[in-house]
């Protein structure tokens, strides 16, 4: 879905606490989300990432396979009206990100239940220096329960490292002013916040959520030709 919060169109499959963030939600948190899912790290701890796997010839041929594919099929939307009028909607129009994303509720749903790399959950697009959208890549995305294995069918663990949003303390409900408050400089609530457990949520004054949305992917095939930055690893080296 358009950055994380987009996944809450996928949400109909994933259960009410999900969308009871998504309801109390503001900018100033979704911001601070979509810079966390920009560079996932396996230290954040509201960030769960796949384990990675040994690569073989069978998963480097399968990603040469997809990435050819995925660029077929979307190249068409380089041209930011094509995607629009597919039915792709920019999320936070009106604020500054370093990937946009234009998501599809069709496609978000049905990821849920199938995996189609020419339908991706979102487009993902950068802003020229003169406003305009440069395509860079999709994301996909598979409900929370999914095992590994069933990541792995779409698009090889050896390749690519999904990740799910976890341990996340938000405001109660009826609270959403307090999205804002801060701690020593850091946020209270939200995925930049160091509470991370159900314990000092409960200090805080908050609600716990174990995980946000379900599982995700960016896969970048126009930014590069380096499978490094194709497949999100380049912030590894």
């Amino acid at each position: 879905m358009t950055s994380v919060l987009a996944l809450a169109l996928a949400a109909v499959a994933q259960g009410a606490d999900t969308m009871g963030v998504m309801d109390t939600t503001d900018r100033h948190a979704t911001m601070a989300a979509e810079h966390q899912m920009a560079d996932p790290r396996a230290d954040d701890p509201h960030m769960k990432l796949s384990a990675a796997r040994p690569l073989t010839a069978a998963d480097s041929a399968r990603g040469a396979a997809l990435v050819a594919q995925i660029r077929a099929a979307l190249v068409v939307y380089r041209d930011v009206q094509a995607a629009r009028a597919d039915g792709y909607r920019q999320f936070l129009p009106g604020v500054a990100q370093p990937v946009y994303h234009f998501t599809s509720r069709f496609n978000a749903v049905r990821e849920m239940f199938r995996f189609d790399p020419t339908k991706p959950t979102s487009l993902l697009y950068r802003k020229r220096p003169d406003g305009s959208f440069e395509l860079v890549g999709a994301m996909y995305a598979d409900r929370a329960g999914a095992s590994e294995d069933e990541l792995n069918d779409r698009i090889p663990l050896a390749l690519a490292r999904w990740h799910e949003h976890v341990n996340w303390c938000v405001p109660p409900p009826g609270a959403r002013e307090r999205w804002t408050e801060t701690k020593a400089g850091r946020p209270v609530f939200g995925p930049k916040s160091p509470i991370a457990t159900p314990d000092a949520c409960a200090a805080a004054g908050g609600r716990f959520l174990p995980r946000i949305f379900g599982w995700m992917v960016h896969v970048t095939v126009f930014g590069s030709d380096d499978p490094r930055v194709i497949w999100g690893h380049a912030h590894e080296h």
